[in-house]
């Protein structure tokens, strides 16, 4: 028989498969000596499950790609879980999820990170499982192109609308408010969706989250592989590079300071690995940083800021 567990899983898996041809096609329309592969970097988990990594370094688009599967179990809910909900810590527990980050080379595409996941709790006192999904996706420009963040936008309203016309607006907002970094007062990227806690009621209400985050996996390439296309070509060179370099520090930041899932794969015992494969091969630090008045750098600032993407006469843009 078939469980949920199994059907959980089997998505994730079939998502990375499926992505990982479309990067590497990607990867392989740019300049460069060849087509640059996945390698795999499967691990096991001491205290039950493990993952399966897939990691791209050094390719002619991404200087690094991860698209991670991870299944884990274990007889103790992590502190990440029972930090922010009412669950027994010593309950069983079940998490498979699909983390995708990438890190682009050429300064002018932008990076970008998605996460779908399934969390199960079995509750031995009452005797019922308690599941939901969570997961989302955002993208991180080092340098703002309005037509790029309408792009990442539509493709993710529409398959939110999908599943219900009043999601995205919700999933949106919550997206800006998470990817958000208090030290800078600044948000990470031109946001996205992300949701968590997703558990609809009613007989049929797994199989209609499960069908809503098989649409959101769907939608990754789609969402992201044409803004690349877009702008893989575009010369750049010693100042651009600096520039990203300066900003994916602020990713580094956001992701050891804030992000949950790093949280829940460390306290979970995770692949250290594959869990620190999100953070950018290269990335730098200044102090106090201004850029030149009028520059391309500066409007970043003005550019990365909650708005609706999707409204006519959106401004603000870099270009």
């Amino acid at each position: 028989m078939t469980t949920r567990r199994d059907q959980a899983l089997a998505l994730m898996l079939d998502a990375q498969a499926a992505l990982i041809r479309a990067l590497e096609e990607c990867d392989g329309e740019g300049e460069g000596d060849g087509r640059s592969r996945f390698t795999a970097h499967d691990w096991e988990r001491p205290g039950g499950g493990g993952g399966w990594a897939r990691v791209l370094e050094g390719g002619a688009v991404f200087e690094r790609a991860g698209v991670n599967v991870s299944a884990v179990h274990g007889d103790r809910v992590p502190g990440a879980i029972t930090d922010r909900h009412d669950i027994d810590p010593d309950a069983g527990f079940f998490a498979t999820g699909l983390s995708t980050v990438l890190h682009p080379r050429n300064p002018w595409v932008p990076a970008f990170h998605a996460n779908f996941r399934y969390f199960e709790v079995t509750s031995a006192g009452a005797g019922q499982d308690v599941w939901w999904f969570g997961g989302g996706a955002d993208m991180t420009p080092s340098y703002g192109f309005e037509e790029d963040a309408r792009h990442l936008h539509r493709t993710l309203k529409d398959c939110c609308d999908a599943y219900d016309p009043d999601f995205y607006p919700r999933a949106k907002e919550s997206c800006d408010a998470y990817f958000y970094l208090p030290h800078r007062q600044e948000t990470r990227g031109v946001g996205g969706i992300f949701f968590d806690h997703l558990s609809p009621g009613g007989p049929d209400g797994w199989d209609r989250a499960f069908r809503f985050v098989a649409r959101g996996l769907d939608a990754l390439a789609p969402a992201y592989v044409p803004i690349v296309r877009r702008r893989m070509g575009t010369p750049y060179g010693e100042r651009e590079r600096r520039w990203q370099l300066l900003r994916r520090g602020r990713y580094v930041e956001f992701n050891l300071l804030h992000d949950r899932g790093t949280r829940f794969g460390l306290e979970s015992r995770g692949n250290t690995e594959a869990i620190l494969m999100s953070l950018p091969p290269t990335a730098s630090w200044g102090f106090d940083l201004t850029p030149e008045p009028g520059s391309e750098e500066e409007r970043l600032a003005e550019f990365l800021r909650p708005r609706d993407w999707l409204a006519a006469g959106t401004v603000g843009a870099a270009r």
